[in-house]
């Protein structure tokens, strides 16, 4: 694609989403959104390959389908309310409405199936796009609108996200979908805070956007995109691989990694709210997803010559250029110290 071209589909996707965030008026949000979503079309499509091609199609069908939910739910409320403001949700059925479509955008179970599809039909940089910046227009208006949102259907959907992520993710190989299935129980963890704390909030998407950065920026530095390329990370750099390990573990939320940090805070906000069991299944179903990320960790770190593995191994060309891993580090490891000074 022309760099010019691509410069500027970058900057409308930065335009839609500033327009979004910074909107108080439930049109100028919509038109955000929908100038987000034309932004990445070309961006999805400009493999010229069939997969790429119905990726683009899937996300567009979904995501102008949630933006018209959006834009009938804010309709419905104005009709009743007179009231654009987007911090004023309040007529009947709007507020459910308006949960539905957020949760379409953003890739929340049940309304999930989209993605993880979508992903893998993409170039890596661009499934990058997706599983970040993507998200912030969807949860800046939810963010927004939390107050306003049922938090019975939060909660529900938050819990069957992680279930679904958990266990979805058990079986996958492509690296891509795998990203998928962990934004899908990341995004539930936020959900479930959403109506109770919304500096966790953003303390969790804060960390959910540095951790999943490091690792897509690792994984594209190394050009790797299934399980068992990770098997011949160690034979390209040894300190890449390590960092990769400490990526992933901290993607599953393993003390005293820094993933740890939000799980754990909400955990505590839920059993302060007497919502020990939400809090016991959300803790449950973690553990699905540190699942798979231990069987990633595994054939990243601990499967190095002679030693073998129960799968072929691919021969692959070495990259010429290799990734800092220090900011990786960092991401990974030094923010558990920061917990006493976040929690005041």
């Amino acid at each position: 694609m022309n760099p010019n071209i691509m410069f500027l589909l970058i900057s409308n996707l930065a335009l839609g989403t500033i327009i979004t965030a910074t909107s108080y008026h439930w049109f100028l949000a919509w038109v955000g959104l929908e100038l987000n979503t034309l932004a990445i079309i070309p961006i999805l499509a400009k493999q010229h390959h069939p997969r790429a091609t119905e990726a683009a199609t899937k996300y567009f069908i979904i995501q102008a389908t949630a933006s018209s939910i959006i834009l009938f739910s804010s309709i419905f409320n104005a009709w009743h309310t007179g009231i654009w403001d987007i911090t004023q949700l309040s007529t009947h059925p709007a507020p459910t409405l308006m949960a539905l479509a957020l949760a379409m955008k953003l890739g929340l179970a049940p309304l999930h199936f989209w993605l993880p599809e979508v992903m893998q039909g993409t170039e890596m940089t661009t499934a990058l796009i997706i599983a970040t910046s993507q998200k912030l227009p969807p949860m800046t208006l939810l963010f927004m609108t939390s107050n306003q949102l049922p938090n019975s259907m939060l909660l529900l959907m938050a819990m069957i996200s992680t279930l679904v992520a958990g266990w979805s993710g058990l079986n996958q190989t492509q690296l891509r979908k795998i990203m998928a299935f962990s934004s899908i129980g990341h995004l539930g963890w936020m959900a479930a805070i959403s109506t109770m704390s919304k500096n966790l909030l953003l303390l969790t998407l804060t960390i959910y956007l540095l951790m999943t950065i490091s690792l897509f920026l690792t994984i594209i530095n190394s050009t790797t995109k299934t399980t068992k390329d990770l098997g011949m990370l160690w034979n390209i750099s040894p300190m890449l691989s390590t960092t990769t390990m400490l990526m992933l573990l901290t993607l599953g939320g393993l003390p005293p990694l820094s993933g740890f940090l939000p799980k754990w805070l909400i955990l505590q906000e839920l059993t302060t709210n007497q919502l020990i069991p939400t809090a016991t299944f959300l803790a449950m179903t973690s553990l699905l997803s540190l699942m798979f990320y231990m069987r990633l960790t595994f054939t990243t770190a601990l499967t190095v010559a002679p030693n073998t593995i129960n799968s072929t191994m691919k021969w692959r060309f070495k990259p010429t250029k290799l990734l800092n891993p220090t900011p990786t580090i960092i991401t990974t490891f030094f923010l558990i110290p920061m917990t006493p000074l976040i929690c005041s």
